[in-house]
């Protein structure tokens, strides 16, 4: 049985539930969607998420089976709280980041499972193929010619802040309950961003407590509320996040794993767009006033716009790095600014 639904979650709309018969449906439908959706049950006959339903020590002794013999890197919380893995008073994190082997992690799960007030314990990321061994091959999604970072991510209840992500989305639960809070691309300036370059786990995040909005330090949070959905997912459940969507991440059950696949649709040789945004800050954001509307008037005309004028008047065979980039080009891009930071 789900729990009631508290505070800002109880009034979202939902996320849309869509059902695949195969494989080649859930290609069909992941190549046409520009939104989140649910599919109810697609992991629902993993070994994972059958021995989930028999008991949580079930799950961690499955996954013990096939987990290799090296430390496992493991957030470690306050106790007292509510599992929020957040920042502190002085904007450092409120969780303690340790590496460890996975047993005594799971012996330390097994001494708190159910306890309240217990610390949070939170294994973000871990890659699939790097740390276990047949896990991957025993649970996993068809998901045709994608290349995937396949990644899985263990803890007790937990608050994830709402963020983003470069890539596409698969996220599967296979044991416990998600509840995920989802926000279109456009909506970062009602969600009230933290800073760019001290994150929790690389990415900007939402300073909004979504269990206690401040009314007064975050005001455009109700703006987001208006446009979100919210997901609640059982054991078997996956939801399709598209790239850059926002989303808000709960571990609801006393013990979660969920298993996720990201992918790009862009070659893997491109930049980041973030680390133009960061260089942006350092080269851009302090210029006066005309020189900033200046640069923004470039950004435009090469970047954004790109359109047939910037190249027609250059022969074909002398556009370098105007013309449609390749691997080469991408290379020759990467090495030029290298040289260029470097000085």
């Amino acid at each position: 049985m789900a729990e009631a639904v508290p505070g800002v979650f109880k009034d979202l709309a939902s996320v849309p539930e869509v059902e695949v018969a195969d494989a080649a449906e859930l290609d069909a439908r992941l190549r046409a969607a520009d939104a989140p959706f649910v599919v109810r049950g697609l992991v629902k006959d993993w070994p994972l998420v059958e021995a989930g339903r028999r008991s949580s020590r079930d799950a961690r002794a499955y996954l013990l089976r096939h987990h290799r013999d090296t430390a496992f890197t493991v957030a470690i919380g306050e106790p007292g709280g509510d599992g929020r893995l957040f920042y502190d008073a002085a904007m450092a994190m409120n969780f303690r980041t340790l590496r460890a082997k996975l047993p005594d992690i799971f012996g330390r799960i097994d001494a708190i499972e159910g306890k309240a007030g217990a610390p949070p314990v939170y294994l973000a990321s871990i890659d699939m193929h790097q740390f276990f061994k047949g896990l991957y091959e025993a649970n996993h999604v068809d998901l045709g010619d994608r290349t995937c970072l396949a990644s899985i991510w263990i803890g007790t209840r937990t608050r994830i802040a709402a963020h983003n992500d470069l890539p596409n989305n698969l996220a599967c639960v296979g044991v416990g309950r998600r509840r995920f809070t989802l926000f279109p691309r456009e909506q970062f300036r009602n969600l009230h961003l933290g800073p760019i370059d001290n994150t929790p786990a690389g990415r900007a995040i939402s300073m909004v407590d979504f269990h206690a909005p401040d009314a007064q330090l975050h005001p455009r949070f109700p703006d987001a509320l208006a446009h979100a959905q919210v997901a609640e997912l059982e054991a078997g459940d996956a939801l399709y996040i598209p790239a850059l969507w926002w989303h808000h991440v709960e571990g609801l059950a006393d013990f979660n794993v969920l298993v996720n696949y990201w992918w790009r649709e862009t070659p893997r040789w491109m930049g980041s767009p973030q680390d133009a945004l960061n260089h942006a800050l350092l080269a851009i954001r302090d210029l006066p006033a005309d020189q900033k509307q200046h640069w923004r008037d470039l950004f435009d005309y090469y970047v954004f716009d790109n359109g047939d004028d910037v190249t027609a008047h250059i022969p074909d065979a002398g556009r370098s790095i105007l013309a449609p980039l390749t691997p080469e080009s991408a290379d020759r891009i990467r090495a030029f600014l290298l040289r260029n930071l470097s000085q």
